[in-house]
């Protein structure tokens, strides 16, 4: 059977997110803020959650109709055969938001849907009552301009908890996005990669697992994967088939350093749970005493800023020491994520491109400096 899917993800990620979807071969039906809609089975709702690197979560589109009455919302959610999707002892929690619409109470418009749920159980399984004590399906009625679109969330817990993170730092980096960065750059597994602002790692560590092939969600559960209608043959396939895929003989050349000594000890615990510890060369360092000796390079860092520094002052020092260090590397591809408002000016050189990204709430560009591409390449 086909279902309406939409991935979300981090507002600026969609058009990667996207790309990621088409390798998996899957037909697009829109893209929008924060969101890819696209068509698949029951195999492409376990693909999505074990491949895809960029996306929050992964949705089943159950319904979508207007609404501007309570009575309106219970009466359409009640309608749809919910049987189909939620088992007898099923567990269902609803999730809600709404925006510029006239059901604007959530709590109201949550409760609304989990009754009309429960009445249309009730009457499916011919029951009076619903233990909801065994598997989870999460539910959200999101009602925007009195659109009311009924979603179920496949993934559960969301996709960037891979499960690698044993170790954290200050203000560390989801790793949907780390993965972001390094699919949006020019690097690839014949290349050398550097991070030289590494924290815990999350960095080096999504470009290690890009370069093996290791699909982000082999290591987690997901809620999709303990639901009756999904066959747990196709988990056993696709599972089988992403530990097949992955390519342990790749010698790639990824080295991560920090000024912190926790964070290194952070970044290699949390590379040796993922797998990638034999990838990564690690060293506690300034960037400033680092030797990029390599040609055609690639620096991908989240240099510290806002809270995570003392003064502007300091963050206006780094950023002319890095325009000092990383101009200079002719053959190299440089990119920076920052909230530091200035970063061009200061690093004394206009990006190729800039994109807005977020970093976690926080609002920051993404500075892309293009390289020529290698000989061979």
């Amino acid at each position: 059977m086909m279902y309406e899917l939409i991935a979300t993800t981090t507002f600026g990620l969609e058009a990667v997110c996207r790309r990621e979807i088409e390798d998996l071969g899957y037909e697009i039906k829109s893209t929008e803020n924060g969101k890819v809609t696209y068509l698949g089975d029951e195999r492409a709702i376990v693909k999505s959650n074990l491949w895809l690197r960029t996306a929050d979560r992964v949705l089943i589109k159950v319904a979508m109709f207007k609404a501007v009455t309570f009575d309106q919302l219970f009466d359409q959610t009640k309608a749809i055969n919910w049987s189909k999707y939620i088992s007898k002892n099923g567990k269902f929690v609803v999730n809600g938001k709404s925006v510029k619409s006239t059901l604007f109470h959530v709590s109201t418009c949550q409760k609304m849907v989990k009754k009309a749920i429960v009445d249309n159980l009730k009457d499916a399984y011919k029951v009076t009552w619903l233990d909801e004590t065994e598997e989870d399906y999460p539910i959200q009625v999101s009602i925007l301009k009195d659109m009311a679109t009924i979603t179920m969330d496949t993934s559960g817990i969301g996709l960037h908890k891979r499960g690698y993170r044993i170790k954290t730092v200050e203000a560390p980096m989801k790793e949907t996005l780390a993965a972001s960065l390094v699919l949006l750059s020019y690097w690839n597994k014949d290349r050398v990669l550097y991070d030289v602002f590494c924290g815990s790692g999350t960095i080096p560590i999504e470009a290690a697992m890009i370069g093996r092939n290791i699909a982000p969600g082999l290591a987690r559960d997901f809620a999709s994967k303990h639901w009756k209608w999904i066959s747990k043959d196709i988990w056993k396939e696709e599972t089988r088939a992403a530990y097949q895929a992955m390519d342990n003989d790749v010698e790639l050349k990824i080295f991560a350093s920090d000024i912190s000594a926790r964070d290194i000890e952070a970044a290699k615990e949390n590379a040796e749970e993922a797998g990638v510890e034999d990838c990564i060369e690690f060293r506690q360092a300034d960037f400033k005493e680092i030797k990029y000796e390599n040609n055609y390079g690639i620096v991908i860092s989240n240099p510290p800023y806002g809270e995570r520094l003392d003064t502007e002052h300091t963050v206006r020092a780094m950023v002319i020491a890095m325009g000092n260090i990383f101009r200079k590397l002719d053959t190299w591809s440089s990119y920076f994520i920052t909230s530091f408002e200035e970063f061009e000016r200061v690093y004394g050189k206009k990006a190729d491109r800039n994109r807005v990204l977020y970093n976690g709430r926080i609002k920051a560009r993404y500075y892309q400096y293009y390289g020529p591409r290698p000989p061979q390449e």
